[in-house]
């Protein structure tokens, strides 16, 4: 079953189509990467309606709709839903602006616009859980990031700025296949990484830094996420016992995962074991999220979330300790959920490494 399919399956009685206007979920539904452009789906046929920029690859691209050049978008849309006898259309309400929300009532009408949580909620539940063929793709993307561990351990140094070594490990991983960045590296060094998503700057790094570097590679449109620290000479024992103690964190909650327990249950491994060992206050964002298409996607592992975790969904497991001023370690990995526990997509070394 496509995923056009399983969402059409899955609208509730009294919802005739659904909208889709986001980029990712274009994608998602469709095939197809662009800026621009929207697939109306109805229980008995679909449509991408995209502008000239795109059409001669959407027309070779986009799977299981008609494929329609935008030209004048009200008639076009007025003509599926006389055609269809739409009555009530659902938009992606998390993801759509007012002005958007404004706009497409005009364009829809006489169609009635669903503008609550019901469409994102389904998309955000199919979306969670990954397909195999899915699953693949976060693979190969994870391993254009582990190589770039590798290589990027020959290249820091003392005397290397943050931004060189966010650029080399960039490049490297770019022509090595990926797609391009997951997102924004974060390459931070000395007390600059007490910054959980510090920006990587001029600072030169120096003998004795904590350097912690966050980032991931792309394949298939699909992300990774991985957070390694590494020390450059010689680890104080300070850093050490955080390095440890974040270490052991993340064991704790990569052991608890497992289908059925909550992301709350599995941040709580993490948190009681950091804030046990004296750092109570110094762990202070989620323990993780899920990934695909974007780099942050739900559910979460946080304090709050009751989120279930099921098979397929694919989490990231990054406590993390920031003493202000001073440096900060974090340890990421990519895993995904099964049954009984996870599977590690991520084989670049915990251990601590010292340069």
């Amino acid at each position: 079953m496509t995923n056009l399919e399983k969402l059409l399956n899955a609208l509730p009685i009294g919802v005739d189509a659904a909208l889709i206007t986001s980029g990712e979920n274009r994608f998602y539904f469709s095939g197809m990467h662009s800026s621009a452009g929207l697939l109306l789906a109805t229980r008995d046929g679909c449509y991408f309606i995209i502008d000239f920029r795109y059409i001669e690859k959407a027309r070779t691209t986009v799977k299981g709709c008609t494929v329609l050049m935008q030209e004048k978008l009200q008639d076009q849309l007025s003509d599926i839903i006389k055609r269809h006898g739409l009555q009530t259309i659902a938009v992606e309400a998390q993801t759509m602006t007012l002005t958007e929300s404004n706009r497409y009532r005009q364009l829809l009408a006489p169609a009635d616009l669903l503008c609550d949580n019901t469409l994102s909620d389904l998309i955000e539940g199919l979306r969670s859980i990954k397909t195999p063929e899915e699953i693949a793709c976060m693979r190969q993307a994870q391993k254009y990031t582990d190589d770039g561990f590798t290589h990027i351990l020959n290249f820091i140094r003392p005397g290397r700025t943050e931004r060189e070594v966010a650029l080399e490990l960039e490049f490297y991983m770019r022509k090595a296949g990926s797609e391009g960045a997951a997102f924004s590296f974060i390459v931070v060094s000395g007390a600059n990484s007490s910054l959980p998503h510090g920006v990587p700057g001029d600072k030169v790094i120096e003998k004795g830094d904590f350097v912690t570097m966050d980032y991931g590679g792309i394949c298939g449109g699909y992300l990774s996420d991985m957070t390694r620290t590494v020390a450059v000479g010689s680890a104080s024992q300070e850093q050490k016992q955080v390095y440890d103690t974040v270490l052991r964190a993340q064991k704790a909650s990569l052991d608890m995962i497992h289908a059925g327990i909550t992301g709350k249950e599995v941040d709580a491994a993490a948190r009681t074991l950091i804030d046990n060992a004296g750092y109570a206050g110094c762990f202070g964002h989620g323990l993780g999220h899920s990934v695909g298409l974007e780099i942050h996607e739900s559910p979460a592992c946080n304090a709050s979330s009751s989120s279930v975790l099921q098979p397929g969904m694919i989490m990231t497991v990054e406590p993390g300790i920031y003493l202000e001023g001073k440096f900060g370690v974090r340890i990421e990995d990519m895993v995904v959920v099964t049954e009984k526990g996870c599977e590690d997509l991520t084989c670049a070394p915990k251990t601590l490494i010292e340069l």
